[in-house]
């Protein structure tokens, strides 16, 4: 069953009802946070479908490899998009990551 999102009337299929999706789980939380930059660890996981120990090894890789900063904020944390960072494939090369997010978020500030 299609959940729908309440702040734009889009429906979204479930990760597990798709069965597989074109973008990674890395590539889905950095777009989750380039569209809320304040959003917490809880409702990236909601929002990517997966759990909150997932979210967590996601923005420390994404952190580790400079696609991402994290700056605490009074209790919450704030993230930071790394501009000009590379796609990891090969065949990606010559690209940006900041290309699919532009493509990705462009007119929308949340899911």
């Amino acid at each position: 069953m299609a959940n729908q999102s309440a702040d734009r009337g889009v429906t979204h299929e479930p990760a597990a009802a798709a069965g597989w999706t074109f973008l990674t789980n890395h590539a889905h939380v950095l777009l989750v946070i380039v569209r809320d930059p304040q959003i917490t660890l809880r409702e990236v996981a909601a929002r990517v479908g997966i759990t909150e120990r997932a979210t967590q090894k996601i923005v420390a890789d994404l952190e580790a490899a400079g696609y991402l900063t994290r700056a605490r904020e009074g209790r919450r944390n704030s993230y930071t998009i790394s501009t000009g960072q590379p796609f990891r494939h090969p065949l990606a090369a010559g690209h940006d990551v900041d290309e699919l997010l532009g493509i990705l978020a462009s007119g929308s500030t949340s899911d």
